[in-house]
């Protein structure tokens, strides 16, 4: 991971956790071919590109869950978000701000498919203990939210994967067919339990 985007995330972290104690409590399918987006690699992300990018996928990724969404057929369907660059506009958003902004075009993709009768649940690999302040910011954000998975202590000794992978794994098991999973890693992607991927940019790792 690089040094900078690392210390951006510790140093969130630990501003969270003295915002968080004034906040209230916060009440297998065969793989399809991932939809992707050209990277562009430049020495410091330009914001106005990054948002372009994102937008070219969320314009595959909508109508993609149009037309899984037309015949449900009675599943109980979901989709999978990442948080940090996925959900939320973390890198481009000064941490001691909150709520952090959401990314406009991902929320509306999110509200859409919960029009549409999709159950919406974000995977992340924040620490558990920012579970509240992250359910507040999302929902404060105008993200529809059935479910967060953040990571607990045993987590942490796994891999980011290995643990993203787990938690769609437990999302299926609660009888969820998962016809999207979307993210701005690779991390966020791989392991299965997805219909479809949709990676958003990361241009090489600038964005975490």
């Amino acid at each position: 991971m690089h040094a900078r985007i690392w210390t951006v995330r510790t140093t969130a972290t630990a501003a969270a956790l003295t915002f968080v104690a004034a906040l209230p409590a916060a009440t297998a399918h065969a793989d399809i071919p991932a939809a992707t987006t050209t990277a562009v690699r430049t020495q410091s992300v330009d914001y106005g590109t990054w948002l372009r990018d994102v937008a070219a996928v969320v314009a595959e990724a909508r109508p993609y869950i149009e037309q899984r969404t037309a015949d449900a057929s009675g599943e109980k369907q979901a989709i999978v978000l990442d948080i940090d660059n996925t959900s939320l506009e973390t890198h481009f958003h000064p941490f001691w701000e909150l709520p952090t902004p959401a990314i406009a075009q991902m929320r509306d993709l999110a509200r859409y498919a919960d029009s549409r009768g999709v159950a919406v649940f974000f995977v992340t690999a924040r620490p558990g203990i920012i579970h509240s302040l992250t359910d507040w910011n999302l929902k404060k954000t105008g993200y529809p939210v059935d479910g967060l998975y953040v990571r607990d202590l045993p987590d942490l000794f796994d891999e980011v994967s290995a643990y993203k992978t787990e938690k769609r794994a437990e999302i299926e098991a609660k009888g969820y067919t998962i016809i999207a999973n979307i993210g701005n890693n690779t991390t966020d992607l791989v392991g299965g339990h997805a219909e479809r991927t949709f990676k958003l940019p990361d241009y090489d790792g600038q964005l975490s």
